[in-house]
């Protein structure tokens, strides 16, 4: 009888080392590749490029493998156990880094029946990481970035969004990251928010920044990134434009709109009910949103309601009742807002909204709350957080910083320290190198 072989992998680009290592596992008895889900993959890196239906079907067809079975987590033990392998072939790379203990594991695991580990060597200039960036440098089409939401929901229990006003700092938060003992953090994707479009230009946050203007930069943006971009809507205007509006986001691979239920002079909703801010009715809104949902081509783009019942100090009762209204007119999440310095009244609002038959999902935006942890967030059923303005309130003192320091001094030797160096700024363009 044929020897079991295990070897667990996430497959996304298929490359030499692959290939290297099931034929190497070949030798051992007959393959069975762990291939890990969206899910498994999401839990320390980016959501894979083809979600586990293609990777399997582009792994089950290579020679020597044998059988693709899902493997749901990045720690090996549920499918050992179930599979009882006489061996596990892997790359030796995991020793190190995230996947050490995860070795730790498989080892511990294999003893029990005793199966073998067996590790091959790494293969010398294959980077399935530097393969992805090329790729993502090479640019995404519009299909792809406006899917890759649903994708990310689907895949993780929380997402992060950051606000972006230009170009620059899209690429900031495309590729930013940080390495963590839980594996490498970045943000999911980017918040075009209207405050800081607006505020970028020299203006108030009215909407006094028309479509076309917000459109312009969110083509600085999509030339220069992949990830996918939530759109701050504002109130949506009327619902007849809403629907130009819908379809205008679609088209440009845009994953998200969120509009806000408020009408008349949209103010911004940090001033609350001080800027004699209106509500639209119930029923009013809900047309918007039917609106622009027949009016999609698409599954992929959804419309999220944004209450602002907690803003003006209605309470959760009148933020519920609104909520459930708007889901049943087809709106595709909720978005809570609050501008209390506690997620008290979000926490109570979040645990009545997730008992909903029709829940879907829900986006907060802890500006105000800033204490608040994206695990205390995710653990009251939050899908997606906003940092919606952070990083043009950090450019502005830094900018302003600078502008003293050249006139104070008559020069800029004093604030060169702080600034960042030209070469670097080259080298963070595409192309400026």
């Amino acid at each position: 009888m044929s020897k079991v072989v295990y070897v667990g992998m996430s497959a996304d680009l298929i490359h030499p080392g692959h290939i290297n290592i099931i034929n190497q596992a070949a030798a051992l008895g007959d393959v069975t590749i762990g291939l890990l889900t969206d899910e498994a993959i999401a839990s320390y890196k980016r959501v894979p490029i083809m979600d586990w239906s293609r990777r399997a079907e582009v792994v089950g067809a290579l020679k020597n493998v044998s059988e693709v079975v899902p493997q749901e987590t990045l720690d090996y033990v549920p499918n050992l156990q179930k599979y009882r392998p006489d061996f596990v072939v892997h790359g030796d790379d995991w020793r190190v880094g995230v996947q050490a203990k995860v070795r730790e594991s498989v080892i511990s695991t294999l003893a029990e029946w005793g199966g073998e580990l067996v590790e091959v060597p790494y293969t010398d200039g294959i980077s399935s990481t530097k393969l992805h960036q090329a790729i993502w440098e090479i640019g995404t089409t519009p299909d792809m970035r406006r899917a890759s939401l649903r994708r990310m929901l689907k895949a993780k229990p929380l997402v992060r969004f950051l606000d972006l006003h230009d170009g620059l700092s899209g690429l900031i938060i495309e590729n930013i990251g940080v390495d963590t003992p839980a594996g490498r953090q970045e943000f999911d994707g980017m918040w075009a928010s209207s405050l800081t479009d607006a505020t970028s230009k020299g203006k108030p946050d009215i909407e006094a920044v028309d479509t076309s203007a917000r459109v312009a930069t969110l083509n600085e943006v999509l030339e220069v990134t992949s990830k996918p971009i939530i759109y701050d809507g504002d109130t949506g205007g009327k619902p007849e434009h809403f629907v130009f509006t819908v379809r205008t986001l679609e088209r440009l691979g845009i994953s998200a709109v969120i509009i806000e239920d408020k009408t008349g002079l949209k103010k911004n909703s940090l001033f609350g009910a001080e800027a004699n801010q209106s509500l639209e009715s119930i029923a009013n809104f809900s047309d918007k949103i039917r609106m622009g949902k027949e009016a999609q081509k698409t599954d992929d783009f959804m419309i999220i309601a944004r209450l602002e019942s907690l803003i003006l100090g209605l309470g959760v009762e009148h933020a519920m009742e609104r909520a459930e209204a708007f889901l049943n007119a087809g709106a595709d999440g909720i978005m809570i807002h609050s501008r209390q310095k506690t997620p008290d009244e979000v926490f109570e609002f979040c645990e009545r909204y997730n008992a909903l038959p029709q829940r879907k999902t829900l986006v907060a935006v802890p500006s105000t709350y800033s204490l608040t942890t994206e695990a205390e967030l995710r653990e009251k059923g939050v899908n997606v957080v906003i940092y919606a303005n952070q990083l043009l309130r950090s450019a502005y003192p830094a900018m302003v910083d600078t502008a003293v320091s050249i006139l104070t001094n008559g020069r800029s030797a004093e604030c060169d320290d702080r600034m960042m160096p030209i070469k670097e700024i080259l080298e963070l363009i595409p192309g400026g190198q």
